[in-house]
């Protein structure tokens, strides 16, 4: 597999962008939701993640980030979609979810096409990553994570998006902690 878009070095901070097969809008409940915060907070608590921009949209999510204290990114990248995929898999079947039946239907059909034996396939193969290499890069970087809400009509104003860093740049209240940069 490529590594161009990989993160593959260690302590370096990289734009990741995580979506859905299909682009399936899963993250539109919010028990979906605060499951990838529970796993973002996971991956800071017990991975090395520095999280210092995120936003978790109805089929992707963005996150500026890089893994600390000897952790490689790659590899808490996916640890976190392998245990992300199970997660959102248990949801759909547990929790109330008027679509159930069609995305337990799509996901085992995203499957159908892999060598190894899987019944789920709810993560796009791989991840968009982008090393962070100047500040203005950093900068664009935020301000697109931040705008994507905005772009999609969800908020008029970035810091309205609960599910986003641009609550913690603004001051707001949120439940993940972000390293703050000072581009701003």
């Amino acid at each position: 597999m490529s590594t161009k878009y990989k993160a593959t070095a260690k302590e370096e901070a990289f734009f990741i962008t995580l979506t859905t097969v299909g682009w399936v809008d899963v993250f539109t409940r919010l028990n979906q939701k605060n499951g990838i915060i529970n796993a973002l907070i996971h991956c800071q608590q017990n991975k090395g993640l520095e999280i210092y921009g995120y936003c978790i949209m109805s089929s992707h999510v963005h996150l500026l980030c890089r893994a600390t204290h000897g952790f490689i990114l790659s590899d808490v990248v996916r640890d976190f979609k392998k245990f992300t995929s199970k997660k959102i898999i248990q949801t759909i079947i547990e929790e109330p979810e008027s679509r159930r039946e069609w995305l337990l239907d799509y996901f085992q059909k995203a499957c159908i096409h892999l060598k190894r034996t899987q019944h789920y396939k709810v993560w796009q193969d791989g991840y968009h990553a982008e090393y962070m290499y100047s500040n203005s890069f950093i900068k664009q970087k935020v301000e697109y994570i931040h705008m994507n809400p905005v772009k999609d009509k969800i908020v008029l104003v970035p810091e309205d998006y609960y599910f986003s860093s641009a609550r913690n740049y603004a001051g707001l209240e949120n439940d993940i902690e972000v390293i703050l940069l000072d581009l701003f």
